[in-house]
């Protein structure tokens, strides 16, 4: 069972040793921040490229960095890991403006058919998007792709060495790092990753405040248009399909929810596939996954803080995504119950088929049938989480989720 004491988080030894010297090495004066110039002048170094095109996803990291360093209070593993994956971003925004220079006709590529995948997190969303992943006339993003699209886009594969590398070295230190996570959300480099990992290229995503505190930039955010990032990572998939052309796309993240407006707008013929669950039981999921996140990077995991901040956030995606889908045109969207999904996926997976125009064979039966055997629920042990644990009741909850659970007729768990 996993940890429910959040407020320690599990450290190995080695990290203990690390994070120790880091604290010892900011009492003397050393540099602990993340700079955004220096994080810039890495990247250009490493790669001996410049150009990052529109230069709108700068202010979004400053926002971060700012966000991070005034009130992350990351531990020094913390500051290397939020360092490499900035870095990093920074390093594939060159990779990819210098491939569309070199290939100018990707920005006319058309698109494949996209069905997405959205909904509170913890309501289904990665089971299901991994078992329209498995269907043989479905592809979604490997995380090869999703870690290094440059490179992925230039191998003529999946995705290239340098990409997949990546995938299982974030797949084994997430293993070393935070082992009751496995338990939470399994991480496995040859399945389906979350495309939010592309519109982190925008520093303008969910991410942060999922695995930090830091609700300057959470604020910041959420008055941002957002059309822009949308633009740059339809532009992304234009890159991957330009490498890697043919079968409809399946997209997955619950961070759409919030931007479900921008996303129509950007993709006017996807098809949305929402999923529902008990606010009472998703919530205090999540909010377990958070502070575990949180343990990674920091010594100071509050729970009622990450309570408060996500019944706040997850009423936002709600109505947000209600107000959306008000105004655009009922025949995009399909509805799941986290309940029937989970009782007959096979059922389930046919129908959201059929509505979306895609076929429902015998083979994608097998091959749904052979990714739930392949991944039976709790194999890496058993999610343990509670309201109360997070300052919350099932009352408040009820009462912030009325609207949403009316709408959509969502049982009681």
């Amino acid at each position: 069972m996993t940890s429910r004491d959040y407020e320690h988080p599990y450290r190995p030894l080695p990290v203990r040793l690390f994070n120790r010297i880091g604290r010892a090495g900011l009492r003397l004066g050393l540099p602990g921040r993340l700079e955004v110039d220096s994080l810039v002048a890495a990247a250009r170094r490493k790669t001996g490229l410049r150009d990052f095109g529109e230069d709108r996803h700068l202010d979004a990291l400053h926002v971060l960095v700012e966000s991070i360093t005034d009130e992350a209070r990351l531990t020094a593993t913390g500051r290397l890991i939020q360092q490499s994956q900035l870095g990093g971003a920074l390093i594939q925004r060159l990779r990819i403006q210098e491939l569309l220079r070199r290939h100018p006709e990707i920005h006319d590529v058309t698109l494949a058919p996209i069905v997405l995948v959205t909904g509170l997190q913890r309501t289904g969303t990665t089971l299901l998007h991994r078992l329209l992943n498995a269907h043989p006339g479905i592809r979604g993003i490997s995380g090869a792709e999703a870690l290094d699209p440059a490179s992925a886009a230039n191998a003529g594969g999946r995705g290239g060495r340098a990409g997949k590398r990546r995938a299982l070295i974030a797949e084994r230190g997430m293993a070393y790092l935070a082992p009751d996570f496995r338990a939470i959300h399994p991480i496995s480099h040859e399945d389906a990753e979350e495309d939010i990992l592309l519109l982190d290229l925008n520093f303008m995503t969910q991410s942060p405040e999922a695995t930090m505190h830091v609700p300057g930039y959470s604020r910041w955010l959420e008055e941002q248009d957002h059309t822009w990032a949308y633009e740059y990572f339809r532009t992304l998939l234009q890159a991957l399909s330009w490498q890697r052309p043919g079968r409809p796309w399946v997209l997955k993240t619950p961070h759409h929810m919030e931007f479900l407006d921008v996303f129509l707008r950007v993709f006017p013929e996807a098809t949305v596939v929402q999923t529902h669950r008990d606010p009472r039981v998703s919530l205090a999921s999540y909010c377990s996954m958070v502070a575990h996140a949180r343990g990674i990077l920091s010594d100071y995991v509050n729970p009622r803080e990450i309570g408060e901040h996500w019944t706040r956030k997850s009423r936002r995606m709600v109505e947000q995504a209600m107000e959306a889908r008000a105004g655009a045109e009922d025949r995009r969207f399909i509805d799941v119950s986290y309940y029937d999904l989970t009782s007959d996926p096979i059922a389930e997976l046919r129908r959201i088929c059929e509505l979306a125009g895609i076929g429902f064979d015998d083979a994608a039966e097998r091959e749904a049938a052979r990714w739930m055997n392949a991944n039976p629920q709790s194999r890496f042990g058993t999610h343990t989480y509670r309201l109360d644990d997070f300052g919350l009741s099932e009352e408040v909850v009820d009462k912030t989720f009325s609207a949403y659970r009316k709408q959509h007729a969502i049982p009681f768990e």
